[in-house]
């Protein structure tokens, strides 16, 4: 079975699709879903065939280059049978601890995926995806490369292809930012506030330039450093529920769940590295991660469907910054809500700052000047100097069906960088998993830090329900 091309021009790499093709990075986003029900082939492949994902160029696009060594996207048909790769049997895990089917299933595809993302490139005779159906395991692994898209616009996309578990035709809820406008205020108060603004720009850019220089973190033993994206890999998943995280944010005024996931980040990392160390936690340690920040307007599935449909021109390519978050750990015995608090002033400060657009427009110049090998350096170094990745997509929020199975769980990961972690969380139904990337020669035990990411968030929890009677 293929699929036809439309008849349109060539186009051109972007520059982040051509930073993501580097090989320093060479990045695959894995996105896991997991049925309820066995998987049917039969409805699988007429469902992906037949969906908008297969009608966005990049999708139906070969990478090609030119006499000069450009490179750049020409349409193809796509032969679904080449893109649909079936895996038959049960998957054999390392540790065969006697679990549930359910745990054991899990272990089995994340080790499945942890595998994957360590030296296993997409084919360039076909367009940059793929899906791994794992039959024994009820799991569909999509292999998608980030030079197609980053994570919001390829969630958005995939989404398309699934339906409301209670509404066959409806298109799943997908959350999208709203537009608070203009604050009303003072003078003064605008010009404090656009002083501040200009503050924390300046001083967080200065860092970002830093860090793609010689500033790196403390070394711990959870970092990692140049040539680590060829380790091999472990992969673990931190089970939370949106309803505990937003108890948590209720204990501090205007937080957010964001600001409970970075607090829950601080406050996990700040427990396994205290359990890790010789001495203990080192007082006064702060770390950074790297955050991925959306610059896109988000649509509505229904107007994404609608654009597609109507061949309206939307580029739903790489539009995204990286900022740097400062993570704090703490001994045991501290207060967990100061995680929220310091969360939350951390966050406040980056969002009243510009640099997230400052960020994205100077690895813009440097791809456009100074070509792609720089610009890889750059970025290559950044991860370099800091200690993990961290993201955070939103998925449905009701349950949905894939292809007529209804979706246990949806979870997201990429392949390997020079961090020992990386961590990469998808809301869905009521909860919110985090997987956990791991090279396993420096971090032996992702199941144990998953848990302790598990007992941060209870641990809020209990505490902002005391405080909330007090």
């Amino acid at each position: 079975m293929s699929v036809s091309p439309a008849s349109v021009s060539d186009e051109p790499l972007t520059p982040a699709g051509r930073l993501f093709l580097s090989p320093e990075f060479d990045t695959i986003i894995h996105c896991i879903i997991r049925g309820k029900d066995p998987i049917n082939i039969d409805a699988v492949k007429p469902t992906i065939e037949s969906s908008l994902m297969l009608q966005h160029p990049r999708f139906c696009s070969l990478l090609m280059r030119d006499r000069n060594g450009n490179q750049y996207w020409k349409r193809t048909e796509v032969d679904i049978d080449r893109h649909v790769i079936v895996i038959n049997g049960r998957i054999e895990t390392e540790d065969d601890s006697g679990a549930g089917e359910e745990d054991d299933d899990e272990e089995a595809v994340n080790q499945y995926v942890a595998d994957l993302s360590v030296s296993t490139p997409l084919s360039t005779d076909k367009p940059l995806w793929e899906i791994h159906l794992l039959m024994a395991h009820r799991c569909a692994v999509f292999r998608i490369h980030h030079a197609l898209g980053d994570g919001i616009s390829l969630m958005s996309l995939l989404m398309t292809c699934c339906r409301k578990i209670d509404d066959p035709e409806g298109l799943p809820t997908l959350l999208t930012k709203r537009d608070s406008g203009p604050k009303e205020g003072k003078w003064w108060d605008g010009l404090c506030s656009v002083l501040m603004m200009v503050c924390f720009t300046f001083v967080f850019v200065l860092e970002f330039l830093l860090r793609a220089t010689w500033v790196s973190d403390r070394k711990t033993v959870i970092s990692g450093g140049a040539g680590l994206e060829l380790w091999p890999r472990k992969l673990a998943t931190a089970k939370l529920l949106i309803q505990d995280m937003k108890e948590v944010k209720k204990a501090v005024h205007n937080a957010t769940i964001n600001d409970v996931f970075l607090a829950v980040v601080s406050s996990g990392i700040s427990r396994y590295l205290d359990h890790r160390s010789q001495n203990g936690l080192q007082k006064g340690l702060r770390i950074t991660g790297e955050a991925m920040v959306n610059l896109r307007k988000q649509l509505s599935l229904e107007d994404l469907t609608n654009f597609i449909k109507n061949n309206t021109l939307l580029r739903l390519g790489n539009k995204f910054s990286v900022v740097l978050i400062p993570i704090y750990c703490r001994k045991s015995g501290d207060d967990p809500l100061q995680y929220l608090k310091q969360a939350k002033k951390t966050v406040d400060q980056k969002k009243h700052s510009l640099e997230a657009p400052f960020t994205y427009k100077i690895g813009d110049l440097v791809m456009s000047w100074l070509g792609s090998k720089y610009a890889s350096l750059l970025n290559y170094r950044i991860v370099c100097n800091t200690t993990l990745t961290i993201s955070n997509v939103i998925g449905p929020q009701e349950q949905i069906t894939l292809a007529g199975n209804p979706v246990a769980y949806i979870r997201v990961n990429t392949s390997s960088l020079p961090h020992a972690l990386t961590m990469h969380m998808v809301s869905y139904a009521g909860r919110a998993d985090i997987q956990l990337l791991v090279a396993k020669d420096i971090i032996p035990d992702p199941e144990f830090l998953a848990k302790c990411f598990e007992d941060a968030l209870i641990e809020m929890k209990e505490a902002a329900i005391a405080t909330a009677k007090c």
